[in-house]
């Protein structure tokens, strides 16, 4: 009764190649459904078993779609542009798109190895020319358009010209920096900022030259050159995402990070703040991506305030959530970023102020966030005017205020804001008492209900009753406004690297213009992979014949980040071949939004974010029909690793605590397993002395007589080197060392192979165990080659089959959840897949079906798992159906049941999860035609219904005997039925019941 399925597989995944057998075209008369997977980066390391835990869910769901029949469309591809593939050819020399090819035919290998459903003509690749062309025209389309808030929408940027041309500014209401003409290079606008304040006639507009028009239009575009606040990373010269920097470092490599202000291409995502947050509410995610989205965005009301600078004609510009506190301000604090910090700071506090400025730029936002203990500042030696009362107040900077969030600036009322008290009582600033009885002097008062005092006209008022007089008093002295604010920021669109989508921009006079349409600007070649002598990205290196395309002084030499190509790349599946668009219209209103979405939840604030915000400013300019990219979206749990671990003898003498002796001696290292090293560290926290470490190694090792001789005499070499210094007591220290998984079996470590697995081990002694074994520790934590334990499907395929791997990996726990990997199940579930393999075949291995009627038994297990299953799938559930699954075939194979009507609708349900095997069994059972094309079997009711129930029959609460009776007996007749049985005469004796208790179809309960 073999199952081979080896040649199995083998057979199917060739056959399904070779017939296109998931080949997707538009069917108008058939309902369409998207399945996707968040594509992956292709590394040099291939899949492990974690990364497909969501693509077998997809693949599931998918096919179970089509048995449904509906036209599903579920392709995929690579997200091939990337820093590692740039890293390895600044390494190597190598050409990034030769690693990146590599890597990408070892992950097809591995995903065509899993039987996925993929139609494989769809495939995209970031990293390709014949894709990143249509990144370059949405940049295009991006760079000439503007955002209309009367409209509340993109627009061509033409039709911002023609209003400048109608009316000046008069009427146009954009969304851009309120004080976006300060920003206007001076000289090509000499006076303009003294005259105009952002505000033209028409007759300005055609009299300005075409430079000065482009260099207005820069600032009202949806895509936009600006200086602005970026990580950089000067080992990688690259700037950095703010999530790949962790605790000021780069995620990659652990290369310290800087705040630097560059001039960058920006995306005005925060065009759509409002947008991205409203339209949250439309989508099926789970409400914690959500949630964390909302907090990105961070929408918040309050009022924009000026404060005059004392001695100073400029004004310091911030946004508060609780204006009413305003006669609580005792200080101000600004970014270390803030542009006046250069302009206000006073002489005598300079040094002091720059030498803070620039410790203040070695970390991140993120990292200035989360070191809420710290609390550091400078004073500049200036003053502000407190708009009401115009009392001095001093003005500080510190790292708590950030940039990037409304205006880089703080009104700091310390008695109504903790981080601001924490910073007043650190440096002895005055706290004023704003706040009714309430005591501040540790702990700063947050609720907005409490009475206002010591502040004017608002005392005896709440915080929230004081908010319109106060913001009415703002706008009626001209001195601020009541406004929305949104934390989230415009994206930072430019990357210093090589590897990444060349921007169709070229300069002249410093101006920049875009490349002519319809052609693409691919990567130029160059000779290092690194920025040039003088920091200009690795493209600087090209020369003009390098580049295909080149205009003007000079082209754009910085690449765009990755999220360019994975922010649409959904689109592109739906029409992957078409030369003269990104996707046609027709084909984007067939398969419309992606119905079902599966990724990891990490992407929230990245990938997931400025997905939305492309997809909305395309469906503005009329490209696409939908304003939401993935209508629902689940988040695979991650799948932990299982590390082993063994332990090395470190030898310390007693004084020199941090002094790993033996490991500065060039002879041998001594290793132990768990079972010695968990003795060990019974005592003293893992300290022991040596007398009493060679007594429990003695007792617990089976070769201690083999190392122990050359375990002393370590000890005593090591005495000799500190005898000097007295330093003669020695203690034992366990430093665990993860090994290869591979090289385990059941948590036993294969010692001869570990010798040959890394240098450090060839002369390596090991402490075995009583049964002569080296016991590894284990650890579960997430999957790393740094720990060594990756595990790769490919192992796993090759012992038991992908159709084993596919229903192990569902198997193992709800898909949302993590969970650890552990192979010691995956041989039942193998099990599983021989039983099913049974029931068609006789003990020859001969196909044996019986083409009888099945009868009512064998119908019932059918039916009541096409039910369970279809209600699973459909309520996401991929775990319970392998179980529901399992116990319909124990219960067809306690029946005998050979019948091929019941084994035929049963291939069906197994053919999401299992396919190579269903696939087989299908043609064996007589059929030509695929069985993923076949409909889903419908569940017949009539075979649900229970004809009788046996009655747990209670006595006083307690179970005596249980009575089975046909089930539509009414509460009367089983009480009936239950009386007159004779088992009841035993516990009546005799006596008349005081009550009977009847549930019908669950209990029965005397009352004696």
């Amino acid at each position: 009764m073999e199952y081979n399925f080896q040649e199995i597989e083998q057979k199917w995944r060739k056959h399904w190649a070779d017939n296109q057998t998931y080949k997707v075209t538009e069917d108008p008369n058939k309902e369409k459904f998207y399945v996707l997977d968040m594509f992956p980066y292709p590394s040099g390391s291939g899949l492990h078993v974690g990364h497909p835990l969501g693509y077998i869910a997809s693949d599931i769901y998918a096919r179970y779609k089509r048995h449904l029949g509906f036209n599903v469309l579920h392709p995929m591809g690579y997200d091939s542009f990337g820093l590692p593939a740039e890293q390895y050819a600044i390494q190597t020399g190598q050409h990034p798109a030769v690693t990146t090819e590599k890597n990408i035919a070892r992950y097809r290998e591995q995903l065509d190895q899993m039987g996925f459903c993929y139609d494989w003509d769809r495939e995209v690749r970031t990293s390709s020319p014949d894709y990143y062309r249509w990144t370059q025209w949405i940049f295009r389309q991006l760079y000439t358009a503007w955002y209309n808030l009367d409209s509340n929408k993109a627009e061509s940027i033409e039709t911002l010209e023609a209003k400048f041309s109608e009316n000046g500014t008069y009427n146009v209401n954009a969304h851009i920096d309120s004080n976006w003409w300060k920003h206007l290079d001076q000289t090509a606008f000499p006076h303009f900022s003294e005259f105009f304040a952002g505000e033209f006639t028409a007759t300005d507009w055609k009299s300005f030259s075409d430079e000065q028009k482009q260099l207005i239009l820069m600032h009202f575009r949806l895509t936009y050159l600006a200086d602005s606040w970026v990580n950089w990373c000067p080992e990688l010269g690259t700037v950095l995402a703010n999530d790949e920097v962790k605790d000021g470092v780069s995620e990659r490599g652990g290369f310290p990070v800087e705040r630097k202000l560059m001039r960058q291409w920006s995306m005005r995502i925060t065009a759509y703040a409002e947008r991205l947050l409203q339209d949250l509410n439309e989508l099926n995610w789970s409400e914690s991506i959500k949630e964390i989205q909302r907090n990105w965005i961070g929408k918040s009301k309050g009022a924009s305030v000026s404060f005059k600078v004392a001695d100073h004609d400029t004004k310091i510009e911030v946004f508060t959530t609780r204006p009413d506190t305003i006669f609580g301000v005792s200080f101000m604090v600004l970014a270390p970023e803030h542009a006046l910090v250069d302009q206000i700071t006073t002489p005598e506090y300079r040094k002091s102020i720059d030498r803070y400025v620039s410790a203040a730029k070695l970390k991140t936002e993120r990292d200035r966030q989360a070191d809420t203990k710290k609390i550091t500042g400078e004073f500049t030696g200036a003053y502000a005017l407190h708009p009401f009362t115009a009392k001095k107040i001093p003005v500080w900077i510190g790292d708590y205020v950030l940039a990037s969030y409304g205006t880089g600036a703080v009104m700091a009322v310390p008695a109504g804001d903790q981080r601001d008290l924490d910073f007043a009582n650190h440096f002895r600033i005055p706290v004023p008492a704003i706040f009714e009885g309430a005591d501040v002097s540790t702990e700063a008062c947050t609720d907005k209900s409490v009475e206002l005092a010591n502040s004017d006209f608002l005392n005896g008022l709440s915080g929230k009753e004081a908010m319109s007089s106060i913001i009415n008093a703002i706008e009626s002295n001209g001195f601020g406004a009541g406004t929305t604010n949104y934390r989230l920021r415009d994206a930072v669109f430019s990357r210093q690297r090589y590897w990444g989508e060349p921007f169709p921009v070229y300069y002249e006079n410093d101006l920049p213009y875009l490349t002519p349409k319809n052609v693409v600007v691919t990567l130029p070649p160059v000779d290092k992979y690194l920025p040039t002598e003088e920091g200009e990205p690795p493209l600087a290196r090209a020369s003009k014949a390098d580049w295909n395309v080149f205009h003007g002084d000079r082209m754009e030499t910085n690449t765009m980040p990755g999220w360019a190509g994975s922010s649409w790349y959904f689109l592109r599946y739906m029409d992957p071949q078409n030369e003269n668009e990104f996707c046609s219209k027709e084909k984007s209103e067939y398969w419309g939004q992606v119905d079902l979405y599966m990724g990891g939840a990490e992407h929230a604030t990245g990938h997931l974010l400025y997905s939305r915000f492309w997809t909305k400013a395309l469906y503005d300019l009329g490209y696409i029909s939908f304003g939401e990219p993935f209508k629902r979206m689940i988040n695979q749990g991650m799948i932990l690793g299982r590390s082993s671990i063994i332990y090395r003898v470190q030898v310390r003498s007693k004084d020199a605590g941090d002094k790993d002796a033996l490991s500065r001696d060039e002879g041998t290292d001594y290793y132990v397993s768990n079972h010695v090293a968990q003795a060990i560290k019974l005592r003293q926290n893992g300290l022991i002395s040596l007398v009493d470490f060679k007594e429990l190694a003695a007792r617990k090792s089976s070769n201690w007589s083999e190392v122990s001789d050359g375990l002393t005499k370590k000890l005593a070499s090591i005495k000799e080197i500190h005898s000097e210094e007295g330093k003669k007591d020695f203690h034992i220290w366990m430093c665990p060392q993860h090994v290869d998984i591979d090289l385990v079996d059941a948590d036993k470590l294969d010692t001869e192979k570990v010798k040959s697995w890394q240098p450090q081990y060839a002369k390596a002694a090991f402490l075995l165990d009583e049964d002569g074994l080296m016991h590894c520790d284990h650890e579960v934590e997430k999957m790393s080659k740094s720990k060594y334990n990756v595990q790769t499907p490919d192992t796993l395929v090759e012992r038991y089959g992908a159709d084993t791997l596919r229903c192990y990996e569902m198997f193992l726990g709800p898909l949302e959840q993590s969970k650890p990997w552990d192979t010691n199940g995956i041989s039942g579930v193998h099990n599983f897949l021989r039983k099913v393999w049974r029931l068609f075949h006789n003990k020859e291995n001969d196909l044996d079906i019986s083409t009888k009627k099945p009868n009512e038994a064998e119908f019932k297990a059918l039916h009541k798992t096409i039910k369970k299953v279809g209600e699973d799938l459909d309520r996401n559930s991929w775990n319970t159906v392998v179980s529901a699954m399992m116990i319909c075939v124990n219960e067809l194979t306690e029946l005998k049941c050979n019948k091929q009507e019941i084994l035929e609708d049963l291939t069906v349900l197994l053919s999401p999860y299992a396919p190579h095997l269903a696939s087989e069994l299908w043609a064996r059972l007589g059929h030509t035609g695929e069985v993923v094309n076949q409909a889903w079997p419908k569940v017949n009711e009539e075979y649900l219904k229970e004809n009788s129930f046996e009655y747990p029959v209670s006595f006083n609460g307690k179970m005596r005997f249980k009575l089975t009776l046909p089930a539509d007996l009414s509460k009367e007749d089983v009480e009936a039925a239950v009386l007159n049985n004779e088992q009841s005469d035993k516990y009546l004796e005799g006596k008349t019941p005081k009550k009977v208790i009847v549930v019908p179809k669950r209990i029965v309960n005397i009352v004696v």
